[in-house]
C-alpha cells in the first residue's frame, strides 16, 4: 500500500453492501447467479475501464468477500479488510496495489484493474458498528 494511502486508509471503508447503487443495466456481460451489481474493470491488460465486472458478495465465518466475475468467465476474489483499509487478494500469488482516487478505490492485481465505490468514515466509526 502506498505511503499516502496508508495515511488515509483508516478513514476508508468499502461500500461492500451498497454496491447495488453501482449496477449497470444493459452491459451485455453475463451476470453471475445471484448478482446484478457491476463495477468498472479492465481485465487481461485492457487499458479501457468498462462497467463489465459483476460482483458477488459472500460471507463465511464472519469474513465478507467479494467475488469479481470477469466478462470472459474468469474471476478474482477479495477479502474486505475488517479495519476499513480496503481489499486484500483472497487467492493467488499476486498482491493488490490500491489507490484512493476521487472517492473510488482503484485496485490493480497483475494485469487487471478494478474500481470500487468507497465511503469515508471517521476514525473509530468502524469499531462503533
Amino acid at each position: 500500500m502506498s505511503e499516502g494511502l496508508a495515511a488515509s486508509a483508516a478513514l476508508v471503508a468499502l461500500v461492500a453492501l451498497g454496491l447495488a447503487g453501482c449496477s449497470s443495466q444493459g452491459t451485455g456481460a453475463p451476470t453471475p447467479q445471484g448478482s446484478g451489481d457491476y463495477i468498472a474493470c479492465a481485465v487481461g491488460g485492457s487499458a479501457e475501464l468498462a462497467d463489465a465486472c459483476a460482483v458477488e458478495r459472500v460471507e463465511q465465518d464472519g469474513q465478507l468477500s467479494l467475488v469479481v466475475h470477469h466478462p470472459d468467465g474468469g474471476f478474482r476474489r477479495f477479502d474486505v479488510r475488517r479495519d476499513g483499509t480496503g481489499l486484500a487478494v483472497a487467492d493467488g500469488a499476486d498482491e493488490a496495489e490500491t489507490r484512493l482516487d476521487e472517492g473510488k478505490l482503484s485496485v490493480t492485481v497483475g494485469p487487471d484493474r478494478y474500481v470500487f465505490p468507497v465511503t469515508m468514515r471517521k476514525k473509530g466509526a468502524a469499531a462503533a458498528q
